[in-house]
């Protein structure tokens, strides 16, 4: 069956290769990116250019999670060009990198928003018409530093991602009365095929930087390279594309409440599946176990 899907953050990375691998499919996908004229613009032509090469429907949209405004705007817009919207995948985020003490406080704000509270400006207004129709999916693209082996110098993403992940469960269960199922992706470190790294920020305090460096002098770049070591030869970051779109693609009420893709195996799925099942136990405990699943 396809699917409207709107996907966030969709101008690189596991964004684009969601976004080509749904389409693909046979998905009807919306690319959602800031600056579809300015500064995107050359990726608002590789997508054009990629659907009409390959025969699929896809199609860029000016959506910029920071603003409510562009969010309400771009699934306004969706709605009414097809009634509905079936999959929502939550994967914009940012990365940055160094001394956690060099990130002024609004540093931390500034990432806190682009990874958790984009989330939230998205579900409100994507949200009521999945409720009012009693069906529809959404993906958040998590992180396995949530729950895995987290290396220093990358501690603001990570509590970014955390929250993110925290939100994701608590509305899997507020959702599934309403028939909305949520599925949470969750990769592990790859260090190559996505502008992760490449494109981190940096810490503002140059002078607590440059203090720490005396004694963590090339952290990051150890690090990167012990991280890519730990992946098997080859491993390519359209895995995480794969699999978002093969949990699309599965049965309404049958898809996994969260997959890990994590070549490198730092913990996180062993983590993950002890606190997703004393979350079952839990909900089993105070008779909501029925939160489990969606209401079909």
């Amino acid at each position: 069956m396809s699917n409207i899907v709107v996907i966030t953050g969709a101008s690189s990375g596991f964004g684009a290769l969601t976004a080509r691998a749904l389409a693909d499919a046979g998905h009807t996908v919306y690319a959602g990116m800031r600056q579809t004229t300015g500064r995107n613009a050359p990726q608002v032509r590789a997508a054009a250019d990629y659907a009409r090469e390959h025969g699929v429907d896809l199609r860029s949209i000016e959506l910029d999670v920071n603003s409510q405004d562009s969010v309400d705007a771009a699934v306004a817009r969706i709605e009414a060009e097809h009634g509905r919207i079936d999959v929502l995948i939550h994967n914009a985020g940012h990365m940055v990198t160094g001394p956690t003490e060099a990130f002024t406080p609004e540093q931390l704000a500034e990432l806190y928003n682009v990874n958790v509270l984009s989330t939230q400006r998205v579900n409100r207004a994507a949200l009521p018409g999945m409720r009012r129709r009693g069906q529809g999916l959404v993906v958040w693209v998590s992180s396995s530093s949530v729950k895995g082996g987290t290396p220093p110098y990358l501690a603001p993403y990570f509590a970014a991602k955390a929250g993110m992940d925290s939100l994701a469960v608590s509305y899997a269960g507020e959702l599934a009365r309403w028939g909305v199922e949520t599925s949470i992706v969750v990769p592990g470190s790859f260090t190559s095929g996505t502008n992760h790294f490449a494109h981190s920020g940096r810490p503002e305090d140059t002078a607590v930087e440059a203090e720490y460096e005396t004694r963590y002098g090339g952290l990051m770049d150890q690090v990167g390279a012990k991280l890519a070591a730990l992946a098997p030869e080859g491993v390519s970051a359209s895995l995480v594309s794969d699999e978002i779109t093969r949990i699309v693609g599965l049965p309404a009420g049958s898809r996994p409440f969260r997959v890990h893709i994590d070549p490198a195996d730092d913990g996180s799925e062993e983590v993950s599946e002890v606190a997703d099942r004393v979350r079952r136990d839990f909900l089993t405990r105070i008779e909501l176990d029925d939160l489990l699943t969606v209401r079909n």
